[in-house]
């Protein structure tokens, strides 16, 4: 696994542990910091401080890519994942759009569902669609 396959992982660690404690991503992320459980590599940080910063952007995006479907309703791993996935496809221009994608599906094949690589897909492609 390389080491921005390893940060996206524990972003999605730190965005999903924050929900489930209802604290703020970067709060959460100082926390695992000061506690000395923060993350080794610096695109953690990065991640985590996009997706908390375009959270609303993001999030606007996602409701309207996923058809039938609540950010609410969504499974966590997913509605994260997706929230990296769409970070990197906006604001991280060093990352191709094809890895953002594929590193979203192979994070919620590991870790989500059996549907949820084709939801992930899907919501990501509409994105792509709609942002070109």
């Amino acid at each position: 696994m390389s080491a921005r396959s390893k940060a996206r992982k524990r972003a999605l660690d730190v965005l999903f542990a924050s929900e489930l404690r209802r604290e703020e991503p970067v709060a959460a992320l100082e926390r695992a910091i000061a506690e000395g459980e923060g993350p080794t590599n610096d695109y953690t940080s990065v991640l985590v401080r996009g997706v908390a910063g375009h959270q609303a952007e993001i999030d606007s995006l996602l409701r309207g890519a996923a058809q039938g479907w609540s950010l609410e309703r969504m499974p966590g791993v997913d509605r994260n994942v997706l929230r990296i996935a769409v970070f990197e496809l906006l604001h991280a221009d060093e990352v191709p759009d094809a890895v953002a994608v594929s590193e979203a599906m192979n994070l919620v094949k590991e870790l989500s569902t059996d549907e949820s690589p084709s939801f992930v897909n899907g919501v990501l492609g509409t994105i792509l669609r709609n942002r070109d």
